[in-house]
């Protein structure tokens, strides 16, 4: 599973021209999932999104959790994170799991994420989306479960 989190002041998907969710502060998670994913890897990359210490304490240091800033969580599928770009011009895709795999185990993790306390708006799998963001910073780490676990 490999995760985009970007610290926002502000998001928001729009589907079909229409305002699907919105933010005011917290996340955006760019979910991408792979063949060898499990509901395992989706708990672990839950706590370690939902453990990160990435927002300003008073002093001006990450030190603060999206809880404690009352920040929420707007989560995108996102399957050209696995994107192979070695040969040619086109990316190949086939790291990326099969929606059968990947649909239900996107909704396992937003799931897992609403376990930890998280308030999660999630967008449609598989939609054509356009998403908004007011980055805060910018803040960007990339969560890669092959490397972290």
């Amino acid at each position: 599973m490999r995760i985009v989190l970007q610290r926002v002041k502000e998001a928001s998907v729009a589907i079909d021209g229409q305002l699907y969710n919105e933010i005011e502060g917290g996340y955006l998670l760019l979910v991408g999932i792979t063949a060898g994913d499990s509901e395992e890897i989706a708990e672990k990359m839950a706590a370690k999104v939902h453990d990160l210490r990435i927002f300003e304490d008073e002093n001006g240091k990450m030190n603060l959790a999206i809880e404690q800033i009352g920040g929420q969580v707007l989560s995108i599928s996102q399957f050209t994170l696995y994107a192979n770009c070695k040969k040619g011009r086109r990316p190949s895709f086939d790291q990326a799991a099969r929606p059968e795999l990947a649909s239900p185990l996107y909704d396992y993790f937003n799931e897992a994420l609403r376990r930890q306390g998280l308030v999660v708006k999630p967008g449609i799998f598989g939609a054509e989306m356009k998403v908004r963001l007011l980055n805060d910073g910018p803040v960007t780490l990339i969560l890669d479960s092959s490397e972290l676990f």
